[in-house]
């Protein structure tokens, strides 16, 4: 009996194996990696490359820098020489590693069959260790630099009637947006001695601003029929006066393997960080945060991927993720987080 490929025999030996020709569309999939704008790890802090893993960094002395040390010269005489003190901080950027694997005979199937796209099981599987190391970051984001408990200066929303570091929620109709961030802005500018740049707003809190009555008011008569007045991250930068307005809006799935799902936003939805950084790393700016990156390999690279072979026998191989970072709050007098805005 002729069992080639392409005979009656053949095709039902294919399909025996679990492969199933001319079932799949190949011109679309569902695949829910997210929308690369979404990710925000690097969009607020500046990355600083480094050579060594661990080291440190210089910190000049804010409260020298800051004092009049110019005094009157004595006749035939000179004044004391002004103190500018430094001191020091650390960093260590840790690795950490993501591995999946490709099973060798079930993707042979799809190379003999050339499936475009995301069904050629190495390209989805070098596209799902891309994903996971950005969804890291933004993991690690939240946990160093998005949550309550991090920030020396930290406000807590409240229904009514602020004290001491408190503030009306961002959905009371009474809140005063624009001269909230005007106070806020004022307070980083004493402290810090640089005016914030930069806000990020948690989901819910973002469109708690956009439908304040307030920054409506604001906007309504700049929209016409065929174009109606809405409230962008751009609108709410130039109400705020600050230069990026950035809502955090990647997801996570934060339950476990073989759990039902748990759909989160991984940063805080109803928080904001206000906060002044430089866009690139500077030797005479002040940030409030870091994102310290190390080339583990020695390639340049702070994010590596490499594809290897499996053990003999297995015919299987394997694509690596690997990253090393520290996210590391480097100044709190050039932020300020809000808690519970909603």
């Amino acid at each position: 009996m002729n069992t080639g490929r392409n005979t009656n025999a053949g095709i039902q030996a294919h399909i025996a194996k679990g492969w199933k020709p001319n079932m799949y569309l190949t011109n679309m999939s569902m695949a829910f990696f997210q929308n690369p704008e979404d990710f925000v790890a690097t969009s607020i802090f500046p990355v600083c490359p480094v050579e060594l893993s661990s080291s440190y960094y210089y910190v000049f002395n804010k409260d020298d820098l800051a004092r009049d040390n110019v005094q009157r010269k004595p006749a035939f005489g000179k004044v004391a020489p002004a103190i500018m003190s430094q001191d020091y901080q650390t960093y260590r950027c840790e690795v950490d590693q993501v591995i999946v694997g490709i099973d060798q005979i079930a993707a042979l199937n799809y190379q003999r069959s050339r499936a475009p796209g995301v069904a050629d099981p190495r390209r989805a599987k070098v596209r799902f260790a891309t994903e996971q190391m950005l969804l890291h970051q933004d993991v690690l984001f939240a946990s160093r630099f998005f949550k309550a408990g991090v920030w020396e200066h930290e406000l807590t929303g409240k229904d009514g009637s602020p004290q001491t570091n408190e503030f009306l929620k961002f959905t009371d109709a009474s809140f005063d947006p624009i001269g909230f961030f005007d106070d806020m802005r004022r307070d980083i500018k004493l402290r810090g001695r640089r005016s914030p740049n930069r806000l990020a707003l948690g989901v819910d809190a973002f469109n708690a601003l956009k439908n304040h009555p307030a920054i409506m008011e604001r906007v309504k008569y700049t929209g016409t029929t065929a174009n109606p007045a809405k409230v962008t991250t751009r609108v709410m930068a130039e109400l705020f006066e600050v230069e990026q307005v950035k809502v955090l809006e990647s997801t996570y799935n934060a339950a476990g393997l073989g759990q039902s799902p748990d759909m989160r936003f991984i940063c805080d939805s109803k928080s904001a960080l206000l906060c002044y950084a430089t866009p690139t790393p500077q030797i005479d700016e002040p940030s409030a945060g870091y994102i310290f990156t190390w080339d583990m390999l020695g390639n340049g690279n702070a994010t590596a991927f490499d594809q290897f072979e499996g053990e003999p026998g297995t015919h299987s191989e394997f694509v690596e993720g690997l990253m090393s970072s520290d996210m590391k709050k480097t100044c709190d007098d050039l932020a300020i987080f809000f808690k519970e805005c909603v």
